[in-house]
């Protein structure tokens, strides 16, 4: 098993990098969370990985901490949960954004990511319930903090808008939104400009 990769970042293709591992090249597919805080191409980059060995098909997926990772893992062991949307999910909520949405019953947040209906989103939190441990509930956010921020921000400098565009669009979003949620103000707020 491949737990972990240290290399060189050759491609950022969202949602797949191309990681340089000691002449290597290892192609990982990340979600859109991780892919927000690569370095540039040419550094150094280091991800937790999670092989997955299907019948046509070896496939390697990256992540910038254990918790993603783990978070991961038990997403693709539900029934019904594949790989596609437990990346999925991992893009458009934290780890401490799902622990709050299982802690709290909330359904409508997991149904706000493409591919989860309201009996998916149902299943997920029962089968989650229980799973996350005291340290993930009480660091889930109610605000938007700076770690929100620039992951907002560096989406929008990966969609192509400048530094200016990117900023004065950041100020534009209320302090309780989560990062999906900025990420689409933001993108309503740059339409109008």
């Amino acid at each position: 098993m491949i737990g972990r990769i240290h290399g060189t970042l050759l491609q950022k293709n969202p949602p797949q990098l191309l990681v340089d591992c000691q002449g290597v090249g290892y192609e990982i597919d990340v979600p859109m969370s991780t892919f927000y805080n690569l370095p540039a191409v040419g550094e150094n980059v280091t991800l937790f990985t999670h092989l997955a060995i299907r019948e046509d098909a070896h496939v390697l997926y990256g992540f910038g901490s254990l918790d993603e990772r783990t978070l991961f893992r038990q997403l693709v062991r539900i029934t019904g949960i594949g790989a596609r949307i437990a990346l999925a999910l991992l893009s458009g909520l934290s780890v401490a954004e799902m622990a709050q949405a299982v802690a709290l019953q909330d359904a409508t947040r997991l149904t706000r990511i493409p591919g989860i209906g309201k009996k998916t989103a149902e299943r997920l939190l029962l089968e989650l319930k229980g799973k996350f441990d005291s340290a993930s509930l009480t660091a889930a956010p109610s605000a938007v903090s700076n770690d929100s921020m620039t992951d907002i921000q560096n989406a929008l400098l990966a969609l192509g808008y400048s530094e200016k565009e990117t900023l004065t669009a950041i100020k534009q979003i209320p302090a309780d939104c989560n990062v999906s949620d900025g990420i689409k103000m933001a993108l309503k707020t740059l339409s109008k400009a």
